[in-house]
């Protein structure tokens, strides 16, 4: 009770007021679209059809989300969905469900084990990689330009929705960190396969700009070192694992410096996934333990039982953030103002610049 409660009561009303004002009080929402490209983080349910073991549509996996279990790695909302309903936005749906649904909403095109490299996390089953689901946005783009009566018109509706990307923790624990398969960890140091890495994000960034995006927001990879699934092999952080993700985002950053300068008629946000401070004093009791534990510290098992105390557990299973985690994220991407979580600016001042 007491100082976390309260905590949590805040964080509610502050989730559930935007919510409320950007719906009910302004009428529309802020852009007209969302597009979401990524991985588990932000996957929605594109998973669930494709032959791997990297999906998670069945319980405990959902059991705060208002269906149940839609495919989504974490017990109730992702960081995406919380921002979108910052926004004013419905749930944008997964690639793989989309019929009848209006795409000029937008659509989620992230996949779980995904990343950057085509050969990222294919330990598992298949997945969906960044060069496919900008392929598959491509398609979409199409049917768009169908839809609003030509390119021209697709064009400059596009460029008024927001693109958020969130891609490259697999790249380092289901590709560089598993040198038993891949050859990544042979062939570059940290620094050398950060910078292939950010070489290849950059050339889709590219191409998403001449598809039509200029409001974008670029995701940094998070402590990865840190997660239950790496204290449990190691007992403590994995300090080569968390370099990783700071070589990695610190080239994210100059990143988004560069296409801030090239690209004049574009916004670039990037945002700091190792920024948030998850600790206590935001309400959390257990930062080194999943709440739905599996022997491998991996995924949840069907219908385990997860603890019932969720908003007070960093992580939800051996790599994932619980929605209460999530919560915390999504409103720091929303609205902070501290450039060492998101910079140059946050996402409320990205839509409307």
């Amino acid at each position: 009770m007491g100082c976390e409660t309260k905590t949590w009561l805040i964080l509610s009303l502050l989730l559930l007021g935007a919510s409320y004002m950007q719906q009910c009080v302004y009428g529309a929402p802020q852009v007209p679209c969302l597009f979401v490209f990524g991985d588990s983080l932000s996957d929605s349910g594109n998973n669930n059809d494709l032959v791997t073991t990297a999906k998670v549509n069945y319980k405990p996996y959902g059991i705060d989300f208002p269906t149940g279990p839609t495919g989504r790695f974490t017990n109730g909302l992702t960081s995406i969905d919380i921002i979108g309903q910052l926004l004013g936005l419905d749930f944008i749906p997964p690639f793989a469900s989309l019929a009848g649904w209006d795409i000029l909403k937008g659509v989620n095109y992230a996949s779980g084990s995904a990343g950057i490299r085509y050969e990222t996390g294919k330990k598992t089953g298949d997945n969906v990689g960044l060069g496919t689901q900008l392929r598959r946005h491509e398609m979409i783009i199409a049917q768009i330009a169908i839809k609003l009566g030509g390119v021209a018109q697709a064009s400059q509706y596009l460029n008024k929705c927001l693109y958020y990307v969130n891609i490259g923790s697999n790249d380092f624990i289901d590709n560089y960190f598993l040198p038993k398969l891949y050859a990544t960890s042979r062939r570059y140091n940290l620094e050398q396969y950060a910078g292939v890495l950010i070489d290849e994000l950059s050339k889709s960034i590219q191409k998403l700009h001449d598809n039509g995006a200029r409001k974008m927001v670029l995701v940094g990879v998070g402590p990865i070192g840190c997660t239950p699934n790496a204290l449990a092999k190691n007992g403590v952080c994995v300090k080569e694992k968390n370099a990783a993700a700071l070589i990695f985002s610190s080239k994210l950053k100059s990143l988004v410096d560069q296409l801030n300068i090239q690209f004049k008629d574009s916004k670039f946000v990037f945002r700091n996934s190792s920024a948030d401070i998850f600790d206590s004093s935001k309400g959390f009791k257990v930062l080194n333990k999943a709440c739905c534990q599996s022997s491998l510290n991996v995924f949840c098992t069907l219908n385990r039982t997860p603890c019932q105390n969720r908003k007070e557990y960093k992580f939800w299973d051996g790599f994932h953030p619980t929605q209460a985690a999530n919560q915390i994220g999504a409103i720091n991407s929303y609205n902070s103002s501290n450039p060492k979580i998101i910079y140059p600016m946050n996402i409320q001042q990205l839509v409307k610049a």
